[in-house]
């Protein structure tokens, strides 16, 4: 306790809160824009924070992190285009739900679970943040393999419709994973002899070209269609207390998901979130509803994303380990305010460590109260002529793909994506799994190769001396070949 009254002292002084307040504002505001997200969002309020006092600016950085991967869900509910690749999973059922004119429950839902998410995994972190990073120091290439196997089931899960064509989708994201130079000895591949693409292709581009490019050219496409309105009540709404408690579950869940996955160098957001919604559709009371505008998704998707912000200062903090670009801007900021993240954090500057577990902890209650009282003013943008609307989605979306590396490549992979996401869509087959596939597939060919060579390239010795990945694997086999068994021995009982 000697450390957690300074540090409130701290986080509750005027420059604090309000550095909070800000923070969670503009990192909703630039979350929710398509195509920027939480990079964009610290890398631009960063430079904000050289001449603030330490702890001023922890609160601003972690405001703008935790409200930035809010911010993409309303972007996600409201015009389908997730404002952050952390949204694509809540998009799944968050656009569904805004189709069917229920965008102001859809956002209660999203905004309410995401809150929980971040205070769960914070006081997780808190109660056991040692024991995490410890666990965290257990998870080899061996064991970040199985969890990657584990979180690619989720393409079988939201291929409605036709599983081979959402296999198919997903194997064109894992060949997008592995354009550009190879992660372990540095070989080109697939660059057809075109510099650019030596650099491999963006998450962000392609994200936005499947979900907005593609979105305005289907709709161009298909003026006939009624475009989706947001009926009934435009603002904030929860949903009655009776409807958390039976989907409690997923909730908690997806917590408990994002923070682990959180610790886990490497990972991220985006991959908790689609564990999270595997897990839902496996498992969820409504998992034969996921896909069609069911808020047990939401708030799977939600909870994960938003608890990875908790779990990954672990790493960053504990071990100075960035798992991601975001975590690696937040290092470089402590380390220009003279503070050096790392195994001696904890001995050296425990205040900075309890005022950022309160600082995560208020601006996650911060999210609740910007999402409640300026989210319809979002809704706004639903209001626009719908070419009007187009347009600036088409604008947003490819200052997003160019303002994240600066590189004019990504305005091409974003058309080219918007393209591909276009003749997909009219064709049936699902866009998500192209998603997974590229925001899973470095990890998982890394980790497969690093795990190669400590086993001297032998897959048996995966199984050897990993307990971890052994559970993994066996829950992955599960996923993949219980239901079709139970589906052919009930068939063969009914005869």
């Amino acid at each position: 306790m000697e450390h957690v009254v300074p540090a409130l002292l701290q986080v509750l002084s005027p420059a604090s809160i309000a550095a909070i307040l800000i923070g969670t504002v503009f990192g909703t505001i630039v979350g929710a824009l398509p195509g920027l997200g939480s990079v964009v969002a610290i890398t631009v309020i960063l430079p904000f924070t050289f001449g603030m006092p330490i702890v001023p600016s922890v609160a601003l950085i972690l405001a703008v992190y935790c409200s930035s991967i809010y911010g993409g869900s309303i972007s996600a509910i409201l015009i389908n285009t997730p404002g952050t690749p952390q949204a694509a999973a809540t998009n799944l059922d968050g656009y569904p739900m805004a189709m069917e004119g229920k965008a102001s429950l859809a956002l209660g839902w999203a905004t309410a679970a995401s809150v929980f998410g971040g205070v769960f995994s914070t006081g997780v972190l808190i109660v056991a943040a040692p024991q995490l990073a410890a666990v965290a120091l257990k998870f080899g290439p061996v064991e970040t393999f199985a969890l990657i196997a584990l979180a690619l089931t989720c393409i079988a899960g939201v291929s409605r419709g036709s599983t081979l064509k959402g296999f198919a989708a997903g194997i064109l994201g894992l060949f997008l994973a592995t354009v550009g130079a190879d992660p372990m000895t540095g070989d080109l591949r697939f660059e057809f002899g075109y510099f650019p693409l030596t650099a491999g292709v963006g998450l962000l581009p392609v994200l936005i070209g499947l979900f907005a490019i593609s979105e305005v050219m289907v709709r161009v496409f298909r003026p006939h269609q009624a475009t989706p309105q947001i009926v009934g009540t435009v603002g904030f709404k929860l949903a009655p207390l009776r409807e958390w408690l039976i989907r409690w579950k997923s909730l908690v869940k997806g917590s408990v998901i994002g923070s682990f996955v959180g610790v886990l160098p490497g990972t991220g957001a985006a991959v908790a979130a689609f564990i999270s919604y595997a897990e839902a559709k496996r498992a969820g009371r409504f998992r034969d509803k996921l896909g069609k505008g069911e808020p047990e998704g939401i708030v799977a998707a939600e909870s994960a994303n938003n608890a990875v912000s908790g779990g990954a200062l672990v790493p960053t903090l504990a071990l100075g380990i960035p798992g991601d670009a975001v975590t690696a801007i937040m290092m470089s900021a402590l380390i220009i305010q003279g503070v050096q993240p790392g195994v001696r954090m904890f001995a050296e500057n425990p205040d900075v460590i309890y005022a950022a577990f309160i600082v995560l902890i208020l601006a996650n209650l911060a999210i609740f109260t910007v999402g409640a009282l300026g989210v319809r003013y979002f809704l706004y943008a639903l209001r626009m002529p719908v070419p009007l609307l187009l347009s600036v989605v088409i604008v947003l979306s490819f200052l997003g793909a160019y303002g994240d590396r600066g590189n004019e490549f990504d305005l091409l992979v974003a058309f080219i994506a918007g393209v591909v996401g276009f003749f997909l869509r009219i064709n049936g087959f699902p866009t998500a799994p192209v998603v997974i596939g590229l925001v899973l597939g470095r990890i998982f060919e890394e980790s497969l190769r690093q795990g190669l060579i400590l086993t001297d390239n032998s897959f048996q010795g995966f199984f050897v001396g990993h307990p971890i990945a052994v559970a993994l694997f066996c829950v992955t086999f599960a996923i993949l070949f219980l239901p079709p068994l139970i589906g052919s021995v009930r068939r063969w009982k009914g005869r």
